[in-house]
């Protein structure tokens, strides 16, 4: 059975990619860091459905237990065909305002974990298999806002494009899928409830609407399917026209 890994994948994003990959075919592995029931819930429902699924806990800013996930991986399958790597954290936060301690964190989690577990997880990796990382569509405007958040976004486009040139021998295609303001636990603090937000997060839009988690997951279920195969290096915008 094809195998997939969707990191961050116990809600939003992650959560409905897990869903559409299993839909697809795949077994797939349900990282989370720490919401373990949201996790097994997302494995339940794949279950219900005829799917396999399995949990597996690793907080990607810790090397030890991106170390622990790969392991287990390895325990579960001897081939993955495609990863997903969407565990991210976000922060609001100007030069100003940014300390050391939550800068060091977020290149934790969004940068140096996406790239060892992608270095660890390439014995894995079958020629023909599929690399898909989770960006942002703040990585080509401005974005003061969040500055250090959108480097490490930046951060990970140019991994994207390294790795696709090394891989692509292998038939291995490595993109990144860019969402835009997506309805998501994320953005639940600032946008739910709040219509002049809402508002305000379509506009920032040309379709004039928020997007939904399930829209971005048909994005990455593109990237990783066979009719990508002479696509990689490359981002799948799926801001919604962000910011045009």
């Amino acid at each position: 059975m094809r195998t997939a890994l969707v990191t961050g994948a116990s809600r939003g994003i992650g959560r409905a990619t897990a869903l559409r990959l299993a839909k697809d075919g795949f077994q797939v592995a349900v990282n989370y860091a720490r919401e373990e029931a949201a996790a097994e819930e997302v494995v339940g429902l794949i279950g219900r459905e005829g799917g396999r699924a399995f949990a597996v806990r690793a907080d990607l800013g810790r090397q030890d237990d991106v170390h622990r996930l790969v392991e287990r991986l390895s325990s579960e399958t001897d081939r993955l065909d495609v990863l997903v790597n969407n565990a991210g954290i976000g922060r609001s936060s100007s030069i100003g305002q940014e300390t050391p301690e939550d800068y060091d964190r977020l290149f934790a989690v969004n940068v140096k974990g996406l790239f060892f577990l992608t270095q660890r997880l390439l014995p894995l990796i079958p020629d023909g298999g599929r690399i898909v990382n989770i960006t942002s569509g703040v990585t080509r405007i401005a974005f003061p806002e969040g500055i250090a958040y959108a480097m490490t976004k930046g951060a990970v486009q140019v991994f994207t494009l390294a790795l696709a040139k090394e891989l692509g021998p292998r038939g291995i295609t490595v993109n990144n899928v860019a969402p835009g303001i997506i309805d998501t636990d994320t953005n639940a603090d600032w946008l739910r409830g709040d219509p002049a937000a809402q508002a305000y997060a379509a506009g920032r839009h040309a379709l004039n609407r928020i997007g939904h988690v399930d829209e971005i997951a048909n994005a990455v279920a593109f990237a990783a399917s066979p009719e990508a195969s002479f696509i990689t290096g490359t981002t799948i915008d799926a801001t919604g026209g962000g910011n045009l």
